[in-house]
C-alpha cells in the first residue's frame, strides 16, 4: 500500500487564496513573485506560505521567489483546478436562484448540470440555465452524469433528509448553506457556507480590538 502524506485541511483551504490572487497578479504582468510580497496580498505570513507550499515540492527558488505563472498552474493541478467539475443544485428558492446566476458569472471550473427541488411550483422553471426537475429523478441523474458535487441550498429542517438523499446517490463532496451540521459518512466531504459563522467571528475580532493575534 503506497504511502499517502497527510496535507493539513488549515493549508487545502488557503490554496484557493493564493491561486485566486496569483491569477490577479498575472493579468497585471507580474512575472516573479516572493513570499513576502504575496503574504502582504493575501493576509498571510509569509512563513506559512512557504510552508504550505512545501507540501507539495520545489515550486520556488530560494533567494529568488515564485514564478506567477508556474505556481499559479501548479496550484491549479493540485486543487484539481486543471479539470472541469460537474455539480448540481438542490434547492431552487431565492437563495438557490442566486447561487446559480453567481456560478454562471464566476464559475469558472464549476459546471452547473442540473438543478432539484420538492415544490411542485417550481418544478419546470430555468433556473442557471437548467430546467428544475422533481427529487425524484436526482438518483438517477446523478449517476447518470457522474456527477460528486452538490450545492445544498434548501432550509435547515429539510438539509439531513436531503444530504442522505444525496450520498446514496454517489455525490462525495456537499457544499452546504443550511445552517446545521450534516451528519454523513467518512468519506463525504462537507464544506459549510454559513453567513451567520462569518458574522460571528467578525464580531469577535471587533469586539476583541488590539488583542487579535494570527496563528495559522
Amino acid at each position: 500500500m503506497p504511502f499517502r502524506i497527510k496535507i493539513p485541511r488549515s493549508t487545502i483551504d488557503r490554496l484557493p487564496i493564493y491561486y485566486r490572487c496569483l491569477n490577479l497578479i498575472e493579468e497585471h504582468g507580474i512575472e516573479e513573485i516572493s513570499s513576502q510580497v504575496l503574504g502582504v496580498r493575501v493576509g498571510v505570513d509569509p512563513s506559512v506560505i512557504r510552508k504550505d507550499l512545501a507540501w507539495f515540492g520545489e515550486l520556488g527558488k530560494r533567494g529568488v521567489g515564485y514564478n506567477v505563472t508556474y505556481l499559479k498552474e501548479a496550484i491549479a493541478r493540485i486543487l484539481g483546478l486543471d479539470r472541469e467539475w460537474p455539480f448540481i443544485l438542490v434547492g431552487a428558492g431565492k437563495l438557490g436562484m442566486a447561487l446559480a446566476e453567481h456560478n454562471q458569472k464566476y464559475g469558472r471550473h464549476f459546471h452547473l448540470v442540473g438543478v432539484f427541488d420538492r415544490d411542485q411550483e417550481k418544478i419546470g422553471l430555468m433556473v442557471g440555465g437548467q430546467r428544475v426537475r422533481p427529487m425524484e429523478e436526482m438518483s438517477a441523474f446523478v449517476k447518470e452524469k457522474d456527477v460528486k458535487i452538490a450545492m445544498l441550498a434548501v432550509p435547515a429542517e429539510e438539509a439531513q433528509k436531503v444530504a442522505y438523499e444525496l450520498v446514496k446517490s454517489g455525490i462525495k463532496g456537499i457544499l452546504s448553506y443550511a445552517p446545521i451540521t450534516l451528519s454523513v459518512p467518512q468519506d463525504v466531504l462537507v464544506y459549510n457556507a454559513d453567513y451567520n459563522l462569518e458574522l460571528q467571528r467578525l464580531a469577535y475580532y471587533l469586539s476583541n480590538d488590539g488583542n487579535i493575534t494570527w496563528g495559522e
